[in-house]
């Protein structure tokens, strides 16, 4: 090792030091990375419960009951029971209420039971759940990315997502509506009339399906809601095969624009309104009847109906007599 002096030292430390410092001043810092916003993520859709509700019924129902009806693109399940007669009467379709499923503990299962028992078969459907009364869709909005920390300093830049503008409307629907596949709010006239459509299209492969059967004459029945859209079906579809309509319990959907009061009295078939005679249903039952006799020529009927709290066999039994007896009233007894 070479001896080094007290002149010599400086330099050589200099000599170290000065590459490194001129290295650093020739560098350039790196930017920080652009943040890029994440897509928001729309959590993935529950399936239908009315879908549940048929699997089910699946596990329930004998087999040979089971019949698979398509309407449209998509497939559903009905319960059928042909007439115990050689000359059946016709065909009941059953359209059970919100909420409700085709073998229904209360009007819809015992009246889809009894009624092959004297000459008439059964078809009780599946309904759809609706879009009306499902809830708006949740979408997760990502966190902001943290703001520059230094003043002066800009933000990164940040890259727009391709379906920013279809999150933006999902995230401002107003309360009460949804959104469509391309982000636009649906209101809820447009989901009353989608779910029209697809009830429709049920009803009407219902309709095929009974006049395959050789039925004479073909009757809907609807309980609860249920009614409301059987009468709506009758009012803007017009089935020349469909003779008369049944209307058990009637109930409008909340977000109806039309009520029953509207559509049933003007019906130009032969309309039965069986409603138990308690405050709230014998009110809606008389705004029913108060329209048809405003009608001139006008088909509807009402039949009142006694509760029998606690004794739900009874009360079974007493509708289904009360409905056979005005659909065949040779066999009332």
């Amino acid at each position: 090792m070479f001896p080094l002096n007290r002149k010599t030292l400086p330099a050589l430390c200099l000599s170290l030091i000065l590459p490194c410092t001129l290295h650093a001043a020739d560098g350039e810092t790196p930017e920080p990375a652009k943040e890029t916003q994440p897509a928001p993520v729309q959590r993935q859709a529950l399936n239908e419960r009315s879908l549940d509700d048929a699997l089910a019924l699946e596990r329930q129902v004998p087999k040979e009951e089971q019949q698979t009806l398509q309407a449209g693109s998509e497939s559903f399940l009905a319960l059928w029971k042909p007439a115990n007669s050689g000359d059946p009467e016709g065909a009941l379709i059953i359209l059970p209420g919100a909420g409700e499923t085709a073998d229904w503990p209360k009007a819809v299962g015992p009246l889809r039971r009894k009624f092959p028992d004297t000459g008439w078969h059964s078809l009780s459907l599946s309904l759809p759940d609706l879009q009306a009364d499902s809830p708006q869709p949740r979408v997760e909005t990502p966190a902001k990315p943290a703001e520059a920390a230094t003043e002066g300093q800009q933000a990164p830049a940040k890259d727009t997502p391709a379906d920013a503008n279809a999150s933006v409307e999902q995230a401002t629907a107003a309360e009460g509506e949804s959104v469509d596949n391309g982000g636009q709010a649906k209101t809820p006239e447009a989901k009353s009339n989608a779910d029209a459509e697809r009830i429709f299209a049920r009803l009407d492969a219902a309709v095929a399906y009974a006049q395959q059967q050789n039925a004479r004459s073909v009757v809907l029945l609807g309980h609860g809601t249920g009614a409301y859209w059987a009468a709506r079906y009758l009012n803007e579809r017009q089935p020349a095969q469909v003779q008369k309509l049944v209307m058990v319990e009637a109930q409008t959907p909340a977000t109806a624009e039309q009520g029953l009061a509207t559509l049933a009295p003007g019906l130009k078939l032969p309309t039965a309104d069986f409603y138990y005679n308690q405050p709230l249903a014998r009110k809606a039952a008389e705004q029913r009847l108060q329209a048809s006799k405003r009608l001139k020529g006008s088909n509807y009927h009402q039949v009142a109906l006694t509760a029998m709290p606690g004794n739900r066999s009874a009360e079974q039994e007493n509708l289904y007599r009360r409905v056979r007896g005005w659909l065949s009233p040779s066999q009332d007894d």
